[in-house]
């Protein structure tokens, strides 16, 4: 889990239950990885680990995940172009 790779990169989304807030955060990780990741702590009952963009790692208990929601990361551009 290194630097932010677009081509394999996703963007996730999850809903904690009992709450209105949700986590939003992108990561290096591919869609199917994320997917696998998700199933395998829901499934046993323990906590969804991932690690973000940044080197932050996000934790969620898998009894309080409401949903997940994992797309294509969105390439953002940042710059100045000559007029």
């Amino acid at each position: 889990m290194g630097k932010k790779d677009k081509e394999n990169g996703a963007s996730v989304r999850v809903g904690i239950s009992d709450s209105s807030q949700e986590l939003h955060f992108e990561t290096a990780l591919s869609s199917e990885k994320v997917v696998a990741l998700a199933h395998e702590a829901i499934s046993s009952g323990t906590t969804l680990q991932l690690l973000d963009i940044k080197d932050r790692t996000v934790l969620v208990p898998a009894g309080k995940i409401s949903y997940i929601e994992i797309g294509a990361t969105s390439e953002q551009k940042v710059g100045f172009t000559a007029v």
